[in-house]
């Protein structure tokens, strides 16, 4: 699935009109027309799309209805008809002509047929006789990198739908789901919040069989106030569980812990730390390349497994066994998990991405965590870094984490402090809401350089005064909106320049 672009099952447009709870200005040809796709970006729009504008931050969807007709597109969604039709008009097509759903709210209405889209899935595999299992996740870290890993557990047992990347929020969850169909057997989501109330409109939308809590951190605390406002918003996904379905907690965490009571009836518990739980990882063993090996005792198991994980990090034997928990409870086999475990990776982008780069006429070490950043992900990718850099001299380029609120100096500080505990050698700092953690790197001894963003940066690696050296081991990190991504994706895509020099 694209950003913004859903194949789903072939629904008249009238259906799809009331699903969505829409009164359509379509001719009477409107039932001749079908929709096969749901887009939010009119660029893909296409034969059988339905477009759903939507009024952002920079663009409003409404003015791009003409260009959706033109491709050939079936429909829009839109709240704002006289926009639409103006849109239409400029583009060279009838005004009254092209059907278009209105609603007051178009993400709402796109949620909604999301939803009825699921339970008439839901419905037609129960006929059948089907399994059709949805299960999420939920945490201040760990969320993108648990949903690839329980993907492929579900996905060796049969058809499964997962969002691309962090697709996670009230218009990305949707458009996943809209990607299931009569094959489809298991439906992953990833459910992020930004404040209270968001998680519980998505299960709304999406009813959970298995619904997991990885950790409570300080992630968007603008948007919370507190960490107990935290752990108040993400024990929504357990309140979303259907009847019958099963909360997998984290043992460790005594706020995710804390919520087998809001579980409606089965609990799944996993400790990665030692603590009696359901599912367990002793023994476990970092090697030369920072992947854990462990023994896994899970429900199911007569014995202990051992496994080794395939993406690097002590941190990741949490998300594992979250993956684990909701794939068992899912139904899958714990035989069966626990012989796919091993071969399971990271999928999305900027997650632990660990790879030898060409710098210099040589290679440096790029250990990219750069596509998001609190101090709970901070912490856990810092303490890969020993492991992963081994005697290479280290690198630490941050960018600045974002809505942190109140807690963004001191997170900042304690993330110069875990730079140099990493035993980093030089820490670049992006973004002035980062210079905290130059100031604290500089102070433990640590030679540090700050940068005002990201362009900045961009210029420095392209420049003679380049601070990398061959063999460097360069751990990125940052929020996505300050930018570290982009140095990553420099170092990765836009050596070649360096090599010529």
């Amino acid at each position: 699935m694209g950003t913004g672009d859903a194949r789903m099952i072939p629904r008249p447009l009238p259906q799809v009109a009331a699903a969505c709870g829409a009164s359509s200005g379509a001719d009477d040809s409107a039932d001749a027309h079908v929709v096969t796709r749901v887009v939010t970006d009119s660029r893909q729009a296409g034969p059988g799309a339905l477009f759903v504008a939507i009024a952002g931050d920079r663009t409003d969807g409404h003015a791009h209805v003409g260009q959706v007709a033109s491709a050939g597109g079936s429909a829009a969604l839109v709240s704002d008809p006289a926009a639409a039709r103006s849109s239409l008009a400029a583009a060279g097509h009838d005004p009254d002509g092209f059907p278009l759903l209105t609603v007051p709210d178009t993400v709402e209405a796109l949620g909604e047929l999301a939803r009825a889209h699921l339970a008439d899935m839901r419905e037609r595999a129960a006929a059948r006789g089907d399994g059709f299992a949805v299960v999420a996740m939920t945490g201040s870290v760990g969320k993108t990198t648990t949903k690839d890993l329980t993907r492929q557990l579900l996905a060796a047992q049969g058809p499964t739908v997962a969002p691309i990347a962090s697709f996670n929020n009230e218009v990305g969850l949707p458009l996943t789901v809209l990607e299931t169909d009569e094959s489809t057997r298991y439906l992953v989501l990833e459910m992020g919040a930004s404040g209270p109330g968001h998680i519980d409109y998505l299960t709304r939308i999406a009813p959970l069989d298995a619904a997991a809590v990885l950790m409570i951190g300080h992630a968007h605390m603008e948007g919370f106030g507190s960490i107990d406002g935290v752990a108040a918003a993400k024990s929504e996904i357990v309140s979303g569980l259907v009847p019958t379905g099963t909360a997998v907690l984290n043992a460790d965490d005594a706020r995710a812990a804390a919520m087998a009571g809001l579980a409606p009836a089965g609990v799944l518990t996993f400790s990665a730390e030692g603590r009696p739980a359901d599912l367990r990882a002793t023994g476990v063993r970092l090697d030369a390349e920072a992947r854990a090996g462990f023994e896994l005792h899970a429900p199911g198991l007569p014995d202990p497994r051992r496994v080794r994980l395939a993406p690097a990090g002590a941190h990741n034997v949490a998300n594992a066994l979250a993956a684990v928990g909701l794939a068992i409870a899912a139904g899958v086999p714990a035989e069966a998990v626990a012989r796919e475990l091993g071969s399971a990776r990271i999928e999305s982008p900027h997650r632990m991405d660990v790879r030898e780069v060409p710098f210099g006429g040589g290679s440096l070490l790029l250990i990219d965590d750069s596509y998001n950043a609190n101090i709970d992900s901070m912490t856990a990718s810092m303490a890969s870094l020993p492991a992963l850099a081994a005697d290479r001299r280290r690198v630490v380029v941050v960018s600045e984490m974002l809505e942190l609120g109140d807690s963004s100096v001191a997170d900042h500080v304690r993330t110069g402090e875990l730079a140099s505990q990493a035993g980093a050698d030089l820490v670049i700092t992006i973004g002035s809401g980062a210079a905290p953690a130059a100031r604290a790197a500089a102070e433990a001894g640590v030679t540090t350089i700050e940068l005002a963003d990201a362009d900045a940066a961009l210029s420095l690696l392209d420049s003679p005064d380049c601070p990398l050296r061959r063999a460097d081991a360069v751990l990125v990190k940052g929020s996505h909106g300050s930018g570290a991504w982009r140095i990553a994706d420099r170092l990765q895509e836009g050596v070649k320049e360096m090599d010529a020099r």
